[in-house]
């Protein structure tokens, strides 16, 4: 049995400022998009994909260091990006609302945390350099 992708499927009530939010402003390429009479959908292309199971505790930990509180529910998207200072001011000009700014973690990462439009809860991050702490 060999799992040859991961594809998260995010139904949108706004179809298009969802598109334009993680097309458009996150930087996503699009691989393929699809309409019908039925609706539409767009897939969009990320370098790496990976699966992520924490239990309630380890959640607990990563909210509280994130966010100072448990926020999240069962699902939640992080992205690995270059900057995510840079990216969080982005994505908060384009209708995402920062629930907790770019902090520090113990794993040596810049996370910051945000609702999308649509309400997903996103995590950027950014590995920080070993030499920098």
């Amino acid at each position: 049995m060999g799992v040859k992708e991961l594809r998260l499927v995010v139904t949108a009530d706004d179809y298009d400022e969802a598109v334009t939010f993680y097309r458009d402003v996150l930087g996503l390429p699009e691989r393929a998009s699809y309409s019908s009479e039925n609706g539409r959908v767009v897939i969009l292309e990320v370098e790496r994909a990976t699966l992520e199971i924490a239990d309630p505790g380890q959640a607990d930990f990563i909210d509280d260091i994130e966010v100072g509180r448990r926020v999240a529910g069962k699902y939640r998207l992080a992205f690995e990006v270059d900057d995510a200072a840079a990216i969080t001011r982005t994505l908060a000009g384009a209708g995402a609302t920062v629930i907790a700014e770019p902090t520090v973690t113990p794993w040596n990462s810049l996370n910051a945390r945000l609702e999308t439009p649509g309400g997903i809860q996103l995590t950027l991050f950014s590995e920080l350099d070993l030499k920098s702490t």
